[in-house]
């Protein structure tokens, strides 16, 4: 089933219940005083946090909800049953936007419910109307209409860890062999088309998909996975060791995250060079000081460079004690 990160829909509180003219039944007389009771309010609508990344799946298929309407008043001045609100699922990191009035909701809370429609209030029954000049009142009023809006929902994820660089730099492999994802490996560019998570003793890990000199303005997978990157609180820049001009690489991807916005940038990085199996032990500690010397990438990092190969179960423990540790002190 395809990761669906971002989908439209129309969504609609519930219309307030008609107010209605009723009358008491008195003995002797045709009709009594007024009796007739307000509508219900219509359901509001509640966007509801989820630990649930493919539930936007659900909302493919159908894509207009509503509340449920207020109860028409009834007899004996009684109020109309109020609808039932209407409660929509969506993952933890979502932005809802709604199109008419511009609006942002950020859920970024667990199970947090937030209202994001109104629904209309009921009509008034005749009752309402008695008064002394008006003892025998006729009038009663409609309900009010619910709120309702086109939505506009995106995906931005939430994790501890976003692994980054380009295609090919063993994101996807390393992610599985961390925390046992089991995503989509293969040896072409853009094996990874939406993010894959896993946890590692409680950290999330989300591999984002590889970005491309240009990304920033729209190449390759462009803006659509930049934004996965957003709510990472570290991220975890690989560097496949298959590369001779590893500085070159490097400078590649911080470029596009500082052109997609200083938030991206910012942010706290470990480096990790991958496939250290493809060169001699002494050809790793060259590289390794080739980006230690870098100013840049030591004020980044904190020297924070660290290497694997996944071929290795003892380099895989190492580096994920050494991961573990560093994300602990964050």
């Amino acid at each position: 089933m395809a990761f669906v990160d971002e989908i439209n829909l129309f969504i609609k509180a519930g219309n307030g219940g008609t107010g209605v003219v009723r009358w008491r039944m008195e003995k002797g007389k045709d009709k009594g005083g007024p009796s007739g009771g307000n509508g219900g309010r219509g359901g509001d609508v509640y966007a509801k946090t989820v630990r649930d990344l493919a539930i936007l799946n659900r909302y493919k298929q159908v894509k207009k909800f509503e509340a449920e309407n207020g109860q028409t008043g009834m007899n004996s001045s009684m109020y109309g049953r109020q609808g039932k609100d209407l409660i929509l699922e969506f993952p933890i990191g979502s932005v809802i936007t709604n199109l008419s009035t511009g609006k942002k909701f950020n859920l970024i809370n667990d199970e947090e419910e937030v209202l994001i429609l109104k629904g209309g209030h009921g009509g008034l029954g005749n009752e309402h109307f008695k008064a002394s000049t008006n003892v025998r009142p006729k009038e009663s009023t409609p309900g009010k209409e619910g709120e309702g809006a086109d939505f506009y929902i995106e995906l931005e994820l939430v994790a501890d860890v976003g692994l980054v660089g380009l295609p090919n730099a063993g994101k996807t492999s390393l992610l599985n062999a961390l925390t046992r994802a089991n995503a989509k490996v293969g040896s072409y560019q853009f094996t990874t088309l939406e993010p894959n998570l896993g946890d590692m003793f409680g950290y999330i890990l989300a591999d984002i998909p590889g970005l491309i000199e240009g990304a920033s303005e729209g190449k390759g997978l462009g803006h659509k996975f930049l934004r996965h990157i957003k709510r990472t609180h570290t991220i975890l820049h690989c560097i496949s060791l298959e590369n001779e001009d590893i500085l070159s690489v490097y400078n590649t991807i911080r470029k596009e995250l500082k052109d997609s916005g200083e938030e991206l940038a910012q942010k706290r990085e470990i480096i990790v060079l991958t496939k250290t199996d493809v060169i001699s032990l002494e050809d790793l500690k060259k590289k390794k000081k080739i980006l230690e010397k870098n100013p840049s990438t030591s004020l980044r990092t904190g020297k924070n460079i660290l290497s694997v190969s996944i071929l290795d179960d003892n380099s895989i423990k190492k580096f994920q004690d050494e991961l573990i540790k560093i994300l602990r002190e964050v």
